[in-house]
């Protein structure tokens, strides 16, 4: 089959080595193969094929290293513009010889096992779209000249990558996605960041990065997911971010497809027809790669591709070490999805300007150190899905368990004692007040004849002190008692009708009594 364009065997249970008579001997410009269980490795006959355009070979047993191939001998545009090798048992560095392969639009290496740095030769790819090197061993840092001019999508997760971010992607302004999550990367977010003027979705989950969220975000106004949980960022929350649109908006995605090959020689012109054509011809879509976003969002992990894209909005913003009251601007966010503000210090009050959610199906502000009572407001958020205030020092009445918030468990609200409510099985009503009073009043008596008895027992042992006293002292000394008995007389003669001892006698008989 001589004039054979496109061979798709995908999703089937082939194996064994691609012969390469299929490549050499056809008019192929198009080879799918993926998801099957191919082997052996991936042979320079099958990367130079002449005409081939679109080669996937992802989801097989493919090993070894990427063969050298001598990229000056391909003739354009006859030469590969996407490769997809992801999903195999590829091993050793990088291939430099892509990095020369400068009409190469999308290339996707993700989930091998690659090591070592990323080749300063792929900041010469300037027509490059797609890139995908995520889930290898990649260590070092990012080259910091890597800011393709055309670049939309990039995915770095799950490597060793380290440093700062310095100046890669600096003024990409084609830049859609940013995904470097669960890397060693340090350092704080340039402030260059808002030159990303076409940044979607920023992904720096899981690293280093420290420092405080730096209100450049704001000017992305184009920015609808945003992850920066599991690193060690402070200070407080940013109010603008509550201007973000969010757009509700159909991201750049790589929809399925293929184009059709064109014959001019110069490379610029041909590469423009090229996304010309799949731009206006509808049977011929973009590419077999596809644009996946992950992201955490109702005590899951989700996968979003495909037109959904086109809805998801969220922010996470989970452990991390931020402080300061949660700003009601954020209730701003009325096409927000998902809202995350857990495991970090934040205090003060939760922002009744959340009742304007009205999209959100999952708000997390559990682990905080959130006061006051929890806003009835909130129970107007009918698309929340998933809801959690728990363990923070939130008191009085849980929201009235209607609607959605009926469906919400003691868990949502654990770790608040001083909340209420019948969920929680503690009562919000008042202790009875005469009760309260009586027992007061009671405690009150006990404790006045106490006092009583203490004064009488105090008085009686001082007055004895004194009397024996003065007993001793006029019995030793006969100067001193004729003194007293004279005292005495004079006393008796003159005051006889004196009330002072009456007044005495009165009231120490009285409190002894």
């Amino acid at each position: 089959m001589k004039d054979l364009s496109i061979l798709d065997l995908s999703n089937n249970q082939l194996y064994g080595k691609v012969p390469e008579e299929l490549i050499t001997k056809g008019s192929l410009t198009i080879l799918r193969l993926s998801n099957n269980n191919f082997s052996g490795n991936v042979v320079p006959a099958i990367l130079k094929a002449n005409g081939l355009q679109n080669l996937y070979l992802d989801g097989n047993k493919f090993s070894g290293e990427v063969t050298n191939v001598d990229v000056s001998t391909f003739e354009f545009p006859n030469s590969l513009s996407d490769i997809d090798l992801s999903n195999n048992q590829l091993h050793g560095k990088l291939p430099r010889w892509i990095g020369n392969a400068s009409f190469l639009l999308r290339l996707a290496l993700s989930n091998n096992g690659f090591e070592g740095s990323i080749p300063m030769e792929f900041c010469n790819l300037n027509w490059l779209e797609f890139l995908d090197l995520s889930q290898n061993n990649l260590s070092g840092s990012i080259p910091s000249c890597f800011n393709p001019p055309n670049v939309k999508h990039v995915h770095l997760h799950g490597n060793r990558l380290r440093g700062p971010l310095s100046l890669a992607f600096y003024n990409s302004s084609s830049l859609v996605t940013v995904d470097l999550r669960g890397n060693n990367l340090t350092g704080s977010i340039p402030k260059w960041i808002d030159t990303l003027s076409s940044l979607s979705v920023l992904l720096l989950k899981d690293n280093h990065f420290h420092g405080k969220v730096p209100i450049q975000l704001c000017k992305l106004y184009s920015l609808s997911i945003i992850d920066l949980s599991q690193n060690m960022f402070s200070g407080p929350i940013p109010s603008c971010l509550g201007n973000l649109s969010l757009p509700m908006k159909e991201k750049e995605s790589l929809a399925t497809g293929f184009y059709l090959p064109f014959t001019e020689k110069d490379e610029s012109t041909s590469i423009a027809m090229r996304k010309l054509e799949r731009d206006i011809n509808p049977y011929y879509p973009d590419s077999y790669l596809e644009e996946v976003i992950e992201f955490t969002t109702k005590s899951g992990f989700y996968s979003y591709e495909g037109n959904i894209l086109a809805y998801m909005t969220g922010i996470d913003l989970s452990c991390n070490n931020l402080t300061g009251h949660i700003p009601p601007e954020l209730g701003n966010l009325s096409e927000i999805y998902s809202l995350n503000l857990s495991h970090n210090k934040l205090m003060g009050v939760i922002p009744s300007s959340f009742s304007k959610l009205h999209q959100i199906e999952s708000l997390d502000l559990s682990y905080n150190n959130l006061s006051g009572e929890i806003p009835n407001q909130l129970v107007e958020l009918n698309s929340l899905e998933v809801f959690s205030v728990a363990h923070n020092n939130l008191s009085g009445s849980i929201p009235e368990p209607k609607a959605q918030y009926g469906t919400f468990i003691e868990s949502s609200y654990e770790g608040n004692p001083f909340l209420c409510g019948t969920i929680l099985h503690k009562s919000c009503s008042k202790p009875d007040a005469p009760s309260t009073r009586s027992n007061s009043l009671d405690d009150e008596g006990e404790d006045s004849l106490l006092d009583t008895y203490v004064f009488c027992v105090s008085f009686l042992v001082s007055y004895i002190v004194v009397v024996l006293t003065i007993f001793v002292v006029l019995y030793i000394n006969p100067y001193w008692r004729s003194v007293w008995f004279s005292f005495i007389g004079k006393c008796i003669t003159t005051c006889r009708y004196s009330t002072m001892a009456n007044f005495l006698a009165y009231h120490i008989f009285r409190q002894c009594d």
